[in-house]
Parts: C-alpha cells; sequence; structure tokens
C-alpha cells in the first residue's frame, strides 16, 4: 500500500546524502575531455591546476568514481538549508483541471534564492583548503554570484564577480547582496582586464553574456597571486556538487513509493538540471528504469535545440578550455533575455553527451509564455519563481494539460531551482506589455557558428 503523501516532503537529517553521485561513471559514452586551446590535446591535470583548485581539478577529471564522499565541513554547511522540500503542487494540478501528479524539488530556502550554494560551499571549501587568498567568478542573472559570495564570507576569502552588464543594471539588489557578503561586482564587459578591453573594442556598447564574462574572471584569476576561477555551471564538477538535489529528490520519492514518469529542467549551462537528473539518468544508463527527460532552453539562446555539437571554447574571449558540447558558438552574443541564467552559448559537456545519446529530449520556449506560466503558477503555489527556472515550469504545465487531454495520469517532477524576488523589472516588463520574444534567425546564428575553432 502507498503511504499518504503529505504536501512537502522533508528528508530526516540522517537521511541527506553524505556522497555526490558522478554520473559520468555510469556512462558508456563518456564526455569528450577538455582540450588545451594551444595543442588540441587533453587537459592535464597540471593545466588546469593553474586555473582550478586542485582538488577541483581532479574532480572534473574524474569519469570513472561513480561516488564522491561530501566532506564534513561541506556537510555541516549545508544543513544549514537543506534538506530542501519536495513539493506536491496540489493547487496547480487542481486549477489546470489534471490528472496528472505534479512535484517540484524547491531551492530557494537560502539567502541566495538558488540551488548555486550547493557548489558554491564546495568550491569555496576547497580554495581555503588549499590555502587561496581568494576566487574569481562571473555571474548571469545573480544567483551565482550571490552564492559564491555567501561561501566567501563563511570561509574568509576574497571574491570578485564579473556580472553580465545587462544584468548589473537590470538587478541591482542582487549585486547590493553580494556586495553585502564581502565581493566586489564589476560590470562585464569591462575596461580592467585586457580580454574585457578586445571585446569592447570588437563589440562597442554590447550589453555581454556568460561567455564574455567568463573570460574576463579567468584572466583575473590567472593573473592574480593567490587566486584561482570557479564557475557556478557547465563544468563537470560543478554537475557532481548538485546532484545532492537529485540524490534528495530520489530518496524522498522512494521513501513515498512515487516514480516520476517526466522530470523536466530549465537548461542554460546544465547545473541544475545535471544535478536534479543524475541520479534517475543514472538509472535509465544502467537498465533499472526509464524517464522521460526535458530540457528547456529559451528560444532566445537555444544551444541544445538549434546548436552544433562541437568543439568550442567555453568563452567569448577564447582564454578557456576547449569543450565538445552542444553550442551556438562563442562568438553568439545573446539577447538582452531576462532569464539571465540561461544566457550561455553553450551546455554541459554530460548533458551533451546524454542529449546526443538519446537520454533526454531538448524543448525551446519564448519569454512571455514563461512569465505567464510563472504568473500561474506563482498565483496557486505561493512562490514567485525565478524567470530560468519559470522555463521548467512552462513545460511542466504543457505536459500537464496534455494529460488532462488523454486522461493518462502521469507523475510530472520538475526543478523549481530558485525564487523571482530580485526579477521584479522582468516582471514590470512582462506587466507592461513591453516584454519581447526574440527568436534568432539562422543568419543571426551564423556568426556564432563561423566562430567555432578548426579542428584537424
Amino acid at each position: 500500500m502507498s503511504k499518504e503523501i503529505p504536501y512537502k516532503i522533508y528528508l530526516e537529517e540522517h537521511e541527506m546524502p553524505k556522497q555526490w553521485y558522478n554520473v559520468r561513471a555510469d556512462m558508456k559514452n563518456k564526455p569528450a575531455p577538455l582540450l588545451n586551446p594551444g595543442t588540441k590535446q587533453p587537459m592535464t591535470l597540471e593545466e588546469l591546476e593553474h586555473v582550478f583548485c586542485t582538488e577541483l581539478a581532479k574532480q572534473e577529471l574524474d569519469d570513472t568514481t561513480p561516488y564522491i564522499d561530501i566532506p564534513q565541513e561541506i556537510q555541516d554547511f549545508y544543513k544549514m538549508y537543506r534538506p530542501s522540500p519536495l513539493v506536491r503542487a496540489y493547487c496547480l494540478e487542481k486549477k489546470l483541471g489534471t490528472p496528472a501528479k505534479i512535484y517540484y524539488k524547491f531551492e530557494g530556502n537560502n539567502t541566495s534564492g538558488s540551488h548555486k550554494l550547493n557548489s558554491a560551499i564546495a568550491q569555496a571549501y576547497y580554495a581555503k583548503k588549499q590555502g587561496l587568498k581568494g576566487v574569481t567568478t562571473e555571474t548571469g542573472a545573480g544567483q551565482w554570484g550571490t552564492a559564491l559570495s555567501m561561501a566567501c564570507s563563511y570561509f574568509d576569502l576574497d571574491c570578485k564577480v564579473y556580472m553580465v552588464k545587462c544584468s548589473y543594471e537590470q538587478k541591482p539588489f542582487r549585486r547590493e547582496v553580494m556586495r553585502t557578503y564581502g565581493a566586489s561586482v564589476t560590470p562585464s564587459p569591462s575596461m580592467e582586464t585586457e580580454v574585457g578591453k578586445k571585446i569592447l573594442l570588437e563589440h562597442p556598447g554590447t550589453t555581454g553574456s556568460l561567455g564574455c564574462a567568463i573570460s574576463e574572471a579567468v584572466e583575473a584569476a590567472t593573473t592574480t597571486e593567490g587566486y584561482r576561477y570557479v564557475l557556478g555551471s557547465v563544468l563537470s564538477q560543478v554537475l557532481l556538487h548538485q546532484t545532492v538535489i537529485g540524490l534528495e529528490t530520489k530518496i524522498a520519492m522512494d521513501k513515498y513509493d512515487i516514480k516520476p514518469d517526466i522530470i523536466i529542467g530549465c537548461a542554460g549551462g546544465g547545473s541544475n538540471l545535471g544535478g536534479l537528473i543524475s541520479p534517475f539518468v543514472g538509472e535509465k544508463l544502467r537498465g533499472e528504469n526509464d524517464y522521460q527527460i526535458i530540457a528547456v532552453e529559451p528560444a532566445s539562446c537555444p544551444s541544445l535545440t538549434r546548436g552544433k555539437y562541437a568543439y568550442d571554447f567555453c568563452d567569448t574571449g577564447k582564454v578557456c578550455p576547449l569543450a565538445k558540447m552542444y553550442t551556438l558558438g562563442s562568438g553568439f552574443i545573446p539577447s538582452a533575455n531576462h532569464a539571465g541564467g540561461l544566457r550561455y552559448h553553450g551546455m554541459s559537456s554530460v548533458l551533451s553527451q546524454l542529449y546526443d545519446d538519446g537520454y533526454m529530449e531538448a524543448r525551446s520556449v519564448e519569454q512571455t509564455a514563461v512569465f505567464a506560466a510563472a504568473e500561474q503558477f506563482a498565483r496557486v503555489e505561493g512562490i514567485l519563481p525565478a524567470p530560468e527556472s519559470s522555463h521548467a515550469i512552462k513545460v511542466a504545465i504543457d505536459e500537464a494539460l496534455k494529460c488532462k487531454e488523454t486522461g493518462e495520469e502521469k507523475t510530472i517532477l520538475f526543478g523549481l531551482t530558485g525564487t523571482g524576488y530580485f526579477d521584479m523589472y522582468a516582471y514590470e516588463s512582462f506587466h507592461n506589455g513591453t516584454m519581447s520574444d526574440y527568436i534568432p534567425t539562422d543568419e543571426d546564428l551564423k556568426p556564432g557558428f563561423d566562430s567555432l575553432p578548426k579542428m584537424d
């Protein structure tokens, strides 16, 4: 007999994951290695150590160890805001009149307002353990920068954040939270770095991109003694840390005999989607279970649905290693889309490989439809969702309405990765009718594809 399912499912402290799950260990087709942009050879540990903390570089290269212990100090920090709730969206189900059962994993119960703190605290911990003075990073919507500033404050590390210029201007309060926690915040591209100056020369008046901000942060880290670069998405090490989301979700669902039919997450660089789906896709890889997994991206920056699977630079300034991924080209500068955390030209190599192998599908959605779904969700579920997460909400509602048409009682799970209380300019634009939908033409995408590196 199945147990009565509460509105919110919380784990007990002793049930929380003690290890991260490395999905690469179960992948028959491993993600292609990062390449040195000069030699086109796989990056070595020694090369990665110039940019990343040593332990994080090791995690980046490890595609064989299935479970990696979470250090006790990180576990203790997690307990301040974890476990996060798995919520049954009873009110949304009733509003939609659907027979589907809808669940969401809510990651907004911390000051950063998002899932980003799961990896920020891990990366700050390894930086402190290595004896570094500080770290540099980029941020789009600001959730990652906020989370990292909190983690660095906890470990008394300096934190230098390059924030995508359009987000810097659209989200001043997110910027001020970072400064409250002691971080310095610079709009990117800037005149502080050589690569920033070059980008501004080539693209005068640009509102920036995550690719631009990454270039500046890497330059700042590699030219400053005692600093390393940390990243909030895309990298395999980040997906590893974020698996606490999926592991908690799996434990909670198993506890109540719940099996999702459809798992949905928004997709920018891949951190939250990868974190949510990893334990479930691991079962698919091992042939133990099957799930329909949907990655949802903005129509304005459609790396999975319209990108090319190729080696590309992870940054606009072309100073980072080459990664094989679904990409629009490092030269692609997306429109000033309000879903700032999804404005990245490429996708995680892990997720790109899984997508290419058919383990998940992808959909792109337009911005106004996303905010309509966000508003609908907020009015019945009582949480104002972040624009990024609202991409997943849009497709979850679509799937629930399909069940209404067919009468199927499917179970839908999606990731609600954060809150939208610092995104009110975007909500204002939607309510005032000034928000527009930008969908790049093939001609718009061509310069980005033309910027792909030539591989021998």
